[in-house]
């Protein structure tokens, strides 16, 4: 009896010792949802923006990048940041991309997203002063 009272508490001291860490790590893992620290309710991307070919994607980038860059110049320019100011609708940077570039070449569509990007960095420092002020950043 002895004898398997001795192993039986190694075997208890080893899962102690081994089980807290596997749980642990389980929780770890993450999850495929995304969901933002602010403004949880932001509009989705257009339909066609989701269902665009690998090819293409260049064409959902710019339009990325220039949602981005309107909503930094509306945060500076307004001085505001809800989130209807920070994450409005798509339809403005949908209508540039529409109006400007939808006829573009992939090389002339890169170049606009670095433009449209470089100017977003830019503005990015105001805008987060502004939204941090909020609590929206």
């Amino acid at each position: 009896m002895t004898y398997r009272v001795v192993p039986l508490t190694w075997l208890t001291v080893v899962l102690g010792l081994v089980a807290p860490p596997l749980m642990a790590e389980r929780d770890l893992i993450p999850s495929l949802e995304s969901i933002p620290d602010v403004c949880s309710e932001r509009p989705s991307e257009p339909d066609w923006m989701e269902n665009i070919a690998l090819r293409d994607a260049y064409q959902r980038v710019l339009v990325q990048d220039i949602y981005r860059a309107q909503n930094m110049e509306r945060i500076v320019e307004t001085g505001l940041c809800g989130c209807s100011v920070r994450f409005p609708t798509w339809d403005s940077a949908e209508g540039t991309f529409r109006e400007n570039h939808a006829d573009a070449d992939r090389s002339e569509m890169l170049q606009a997203s670095d433009t449209y990007n470089r100017h977003a960095n830019d503005l990015r420092p105001q805008a987060q002063a502004i939204c941090e002020a909020a609590g929206n950043w």
